[in-house]
């Protein structure tokens, strides 16, 4: 695989913070129209992390750290703009005063039609950075769900949007027999993707599961290929210790979300536009809904990529894989190559 020609990954992906004014306010600095907003409060515990596309529509949500059916919420994010997203006043997002993250992926708009598979889908698809959001409607029979990359996932997170059911979340470094919820542990069955490893073309679903359950209802997912200098998907094993595993991934890292798969340990998510330095310390979790922890010294971002620095269970129990997806501020490579912080 050659590298990526993407010289500015902030195109492509890009974190912004913001404070809350209880009222309306636009939220820019993002570098693109987003297409998925993943947004977290930092400061307000009981909150819920919020899950927002374009292809299912601004005003329709999803939570992370649920199992709950998609919500229509018409004063989270009132409508995408060139430069970010509006906000209404709702508390989840836009509390006064209230400190939050918002992760933002461009994908290709609201999506067309795909019939790779045997159900057809709605894609919105960027092959330059390897990410898509796909729509389709469940049959609760086996099949197959065009993606639109061209090249196969290496990380699909997916969720049934009419049903309370777990999320679904398939990683290469775990086999496609297997997948991980974002509310519990690892969960190992071979029905998971129907045991079958997705393709350049699509993914596979099985009969009767979370995420084509209940013929009728609605299901989402979150599909991205790996593009070397912008993106990795891998595992390492922890070591316990605070001269933790070095993690290369081609590039100085923006944004690591990390996961024991060996029980039910959490979702760590760092990046950096909250933490300028190293340790990181700022940890989010994806799967609970309490505020930012500022006393978790976890990582090093560095250059060609991450390190371990804290005897966590979560990110480094001895002799345990810890999967990973991570996303480039700068390549190694390039008209812009990283350096170390």
């Amino acid at each position: 695989m050659a590298y990526t020609t993407i010289k500015k990954p902030s195109d492509y992906f890009n974190t912004v913070t913001y404070t809350g004014n209880g009222s309306t306010q636009s939220i820019t600095g993002v570098g693109f129209q987003p297409d998925w907003v993943f947004l977290k409060p930092r400061s307000q515990s009981g909150q819920h992390g919020l899950s927002i596309d374009s292809v299912r529509g601004n005003t329709k949500v999803v939570f992370p750290n649920l199992t709950n059916a998609e919500q229509t919420i018409t004063n989270i994010i009132t409508a995408f703009g060139s430069d970010g997203f509006s906000l209404g006043n709702n508390a989840g997002a836009n509390n006064n005063t209230s400190t939050y993250v918002a992760w933002n992926w461009l994908a290709n708009g609201t999506g067309v039609s795909n019939t790779d598979g045997s159900i057809t889908s709605t894609v919105s698809a960027n092959t330059t950075s390897g990410f898509s959001i796909v729509s389709w409607v469940a049959t609760d029979t086996v099949g197959t769900i065009g993606h639109g990359l061209g090249v196969a996932p290496r990380m699909i997170i997916a969720k049934n949007r009419t049903s309370a059911y777990h999320w679904q979340i398939g990683h290469s470094s775990i086999g496609w027999t297997n997948q991980l919820r974002f509310t519990n542990g690892a969960s190992f069955a071979s029905t998971q993707w129907n045991s079958t490893a997705p393709t350049s073309s699509v993914f596979s679903v099985p009969a009767d599961y979370d995420i084509n359950k209940e013929a009728g209802n609605n299901s989402i997912a979150y599909c991205f290929a790996e593009v070397k200098g912008f993106s990795k998907f891998g595992s390492y094993t922890g070591n316990g210790s605070t001269d933790g595993t070095f993690v290369y991934t081609g590039f100085k890292p923006a944004f690591v979300m990390t996961k024991n798969t060996s029980s039910a340990h959490d979702w760590w998510i760092v990046d950096n536009k909250r933490d300028i330095d190293n340790p990181t310390d700022q940890r989010l979790r994806a799967n609970v809904s309490d505020a930012e922890d500022g006393s978790k010294n976890s990582h090093d971002f560095l250059s060609n990529g991450f390190k371990i620095r804290t005897t966590s269970g979560d990110l480094n129990e001895s002799g345990q894989e810890i999967i990973y997806m991570a996303f480039a501020e700068e390549p190694l490579v390039g008209d812009n190559p990283a350096t170390a912080r």
